[in-house]
């Protein structure tokens, strides 16, 4: 019981920490996992075993990645003809960009989304002069959106259909349309928070409007190499049940390739100045610390008193699901939540239909998932993006991104709960 609310207090701490920014984040994750195995609330082995490689590795693959392809002049293209699209009007941008990242991340790591993604957002910001922060946050909540609607959108869904027998097909018909209805009415939110505050002067608009884009791309055959390299590690991405791989891995093989290609000479250069380790080692703090939740019992024996609160009753259950791990998933990462609650619900499931089972996983994929967006530490996209706004010399503090995610997981949830009673009750 010592260890546990001992566990409690420093993650309390630490989260305080993160929240007011009193000190550096990655300070504060690091001081907090390392603080964790000094008063042996963790053994330094499993601390050290606790941290995710596969998200470790993602992040430096993809920053390799995106690396090269930044040389290219690719994002600036892009960036440039999605700006034209939109006829250079912010708040039609940032609408185009959420149902694009929402889109993409339905299919992609929501890591590598964000990271594909965000550079385009930034240098649209640049050309029209305003700020980039409102596309960077509410394109990590596309992110965490639309990665809830398949089951390889997002680390749960991935968890979940693993542990059960449901199919891909399956996460599709279950999750797909809540999630539909959920970025219809996020893109409602988006254009009713800022359609009044995103202003471009005409002079901008026309400067943009007129630029010849073709002109950005610096280096054709680089780029075309590259676009090789990103559509086999793309497909890869697709195939992985197929070719028995982690996404990490992939990531990898495409970030050294590329940079085989491109800077087999100056690699120290893209690991000085292109790897955020900034972020790389602020999630293998939070890691650690989380394991400490985990290791003294802390989350197993919340996620036992909600389950057993509920007497029995599914639609109970699966409501409380809903709710509770939207609210945790929020605080820490849903990656262990869900890996502690999976067992739980399959005890639910002893001698229980499949059938009448099905609200009760789906609740628990749409909270984990959708409760992400509630703080900027809640999901693994959401820290990424921050990453990268940060890095280019825009600072989003936590309260920045936490008063616009909570209202984005608000109405998310609610939706859910609406669905998953229509639906299954």
């Amino acid at each position: 019981m010592i260890s546990m609310i001992i566990a409690i207090a420093i993650f309390g701490f630490t989260y305080i920490l993160i929240m007011t920014e009193w000190v550096n984040k990655m300070t504060a994750a690091l001081f907090g996992g390392f603080l964790v195995v000094m008063l042996r609330l963790v053994g330094q082995e499993q601390a050290f075993e606790s941290v995710d490689w596969n998200v470790i590795f993602l992040l430096i693959g993809m920053m390799m990645v995106m690396s090269v392809l930044k040389e290219t002049g690719l994002f600036e293209y892009l960036a440039i003809k999605t700006a034209k699209a939109a006829q250079a009007k912010p708040v039609r941008i940032m609408l185009f960009m959420f149902f694009v990242t929402a889109f993409v991340s339905a299919f992609l790591d929501n890591v590598t989304t964000v990271m594909m993604l965000v550079p385009i957002a930034l240098l649209i910001a640049s050309e029209l002069k305003i700020s980039p922060v409102p596309f960077i946050i509410t394109m990590a909540i596309a992110s965490n959106i639309g990665g809830t609607a398949t089951m390889i959108g997002d680390p749960p869904n991935i968890m979940i259909g693993s542990a059960t027998d449901y199919s891909f097909i399956e996460f599709i018909y279950h999750l797909t349309p809540v999630i539909l209805v959920i970025i219809a009415s996020s893109l409602g939110i988006t254009w009713l928070l800022y359609h009044k505050k995103m202003v471009v002067t005409n002079e901008n608009r026309a400067r943009l409007m007129d630029y010849n884009e073709a002109n950005l791309i610096k280096n054709r055959k680089l780029l075309h190499r590259s676009l090789v390299v990103v559509g086999l590690m793309l497909t890869a991405f697709l195939l992985q049940s197929q070719l028995k791989l982690e996404i990490s891995t992939i990531a990898m093989i495409a970030g050294l390739v590329l940079l085989i290609i491109n800077n087999r000479k100056h690699v120290d250069q893209v690991l000085i100045h292109d790897i955020d380790w900034q972020t790389i080692l602020f999630f293998s703090g939070l890691f650690m610390l989380v394991e400490s939740l985990i290791a003294t019992g802390v989350m197993d024996i919340a996620a036992k008193k909600i389950i057993s609160s509920t007497g029995g009753n599914l639609k109970t259950t699966s409501f409380i699901i809903l709710w509770f791990s939207g609210i945790f998933s929020a605080i820490v990462d849903n990656v262990p939540f869900v890996a502690t609650m999976i067992p739980l619900i399959e005890k639910i499931g002893h001698g229980v239909s499949r059938e009448a089972m099905n609200p009760v996983w789906w609740s628990l994929s749409l909270g984990a998932c959708l409760g992400g967006n509630g703080t900027l530490i809640g999901a693994s996209a959401n820290i990424v993006s921050v990453g990268i706004a940060n890095r280019n010399g825009f600072h989003i503090s936590f309260k920045d991104f936490t008063k616009i995610g909570i209202i984005y997981m608000l109405n998310s949830l609610l939706i859910s709960t609406l669905y998953i009673w229509l639906r299954y009750f």
